[in-house]
């Protein structure tokens, strides 16, 4: 289990830093981002392997993985546009 927690840590934080990289402006700040990718990971491998069981390592890794990204985008912001006011208004 602490082979899929580290892992699942790793991998947490390594689509975050890949997050913060390609949407920087679009996230809060880097620490924050970072901390949820890891945290995210280690609390998706809990939950995976705790309903599959032990012995199921890559599948463990892929919920913590699947975990990881749905806390991460609900960090993003919606992109900055303008509003367009219509002339007939």
């Amino acid at each position: 289990m602490f082979l899929e927690a580290l892992g699942s840590a790793l991998l947490g934080f390594a689509l975050a830093w890949a997050a913060v990289h390609r949407l920087a402006d679009r996230l809060p700040s880097r620490g924050t981002v970072l901390m949820t990718g890891a945290l995210g990971g280690v609390f998706g491998a809990l939950v995976t392997h705790g309903a599959l069981g032990p012995g199921h390592f890559l599948a463990t890794l892929i919920g913590a993985v699947a975990v990881a990204a749905v806390l991460l985008s609900l960090l993003i912001r919606p992109a900055s546009r303008r509003l367009r006011r219509s002339a007939a208004a």
